[in-house]
């Protein structure tokens, strides 16, 4: 059986932080890596451009659409002749470094065309110690066989997802997701998402917005376990620092929530989980003008409480949260639905 081509399809959008060392990692295991690019300014179109196995394409829309992304990245990808293994991976995520010597891997690249490869997921906490894992493994590969990719404009499949297609589930070979190194640059990411939800009016209520996007803020201990020495050895053999990670004083989507305030008033969004922050300050940061109370917590004494609730039982909605007795389901059923009544 000929080998595949394996190509690494990403995302960019103001990445330097973490870029190069995504693109030294790649390199290793991919043969090509399609880098789409919507319009980032802070230096990660020029990284790319220094890597020879990377194929830079622009992401000309001026909104966020992940189908629409996906399907230049893959039209690209496809521009590369022969049989395809697609490995779609955001770019702070990383193939564990036993790809590089796994068999695993090696039963990944005989894979049928169509097959969907699912890998294990893994968010890597502070430090690049240790790691929790989600319940299921997700869609991150697919041995390509031409199918139409059809996917949604926010958290949709990466890649083309046959409905009878086959599937090969990993085991050792997982991806290493380092959102969690920095919680400040995640929760600001998560405080964005709730806003483009409440503007594109996907149908979630702010409650299930705050259940939604606090479900992997809330892991218990027992779930978090030691990164294993093989998932990042391979990488730093070669001189790769897989373990520091820069903080930031501003991150982009603190922003672009900055710039929806000032398009659509801050009492749009005061029934989100975003006011866990002073937005004043962020706005000084930003070197944002503050002339007075534009970017005030815009919340009632009711929204805070709720809010204050929605805190306390998150745990029973989070991936790996308690069971709940008989006494707090009927309790919980009977509170969402007085949210529910008054519009949350």
């Amino acid at each position: 059986m000929t080998r595949p081509t394996v190509i690494c399809l990403t995302p960019v959008k103001n990445e330097a932080w973490i870029l190069d060392r995504f693109l030294r990692c790649a390199s290793l295991w991919a043969d090509h890596i399609v880098i789409a690019d919507q319009g980032s300014d802070d230096g990660s179109r020029e990284i790319a451009c220094s890597f020879p196995k990377v194929t830079l394409i622009d992401n000309p829309a001026t909104r966020f659409h992940e189908e629409e992304r996906q399907r230049l990245l893959i039209e690209a990808a496809r521009q590369f002749p022969g049989p395809r293994l697609l490995i779609a991976l955001d770019a702070d995520e990383f193939l564990t470094a036993n790809a590089l010597c796994s068999p695993e891997w090696r039963t990944v690249l005989s894979a049928p065309p169509g097959t969907v490869i699912r890998f294990p997921w893994a968010t890597i906490l502070p430090g690049v110690r240790s790691y929790w894992l989600y319940p299921e493994p997700q869609r991150f590969g697919f041995m390509d066989d031409g199918s139409e990719h059809q996917g949604r404009e926010i958290h949709g499949p990466r890649i083309p997802v046959r409905g009878r297609g086959p599937v090969l589930t990993l085991s050792r070979v997982a991806v290493m997701h380092y959102v969690g190194v920095d919680p400040e640059r995640w929760r600001s990411k998560l405080r964005w998402y709730q806003c483009w939800e409440e503007l594109n009016r996907t149908g979630r209520r702010p409650a299930e917005l705050y259940r939604f996007y606090h479900k992997d803020l809330w892991v218990p201990e027992r779930e978090i376990r030691r990164i294993p020495p093989s998932w990042l050895r391979g990488y730093q053999q070669r001189g790769i620092d897989m373990t520091t990670v820069a903080g930031a004083r501003a991150y982009r989507w603190d922003r672009e929530i900055l710039r929806l305030f000032a398009e659509h008033g801050t009492r749009r969004f005061r029934k989100l989980a975003i006011w866990d922050e002073s937005w004043t300050s962020k706005a000084r940061a930003h070197g944002v003008e503050v002339s007075g109370k534009e970017f005030r917590d815009p919340r009632s004494r009711i929204d805070r409480l709720v809010h204050g609730w929605l805190g306390r039982t998150q745990p029973y909605y989070s991936h790996y949260g308690p069971e709940p007795s008989f006494f707090r389901r009927v309790s919980l059923r009977v509170a969402n639905a007085v949210l529910r009544a008054m519009g949350w």
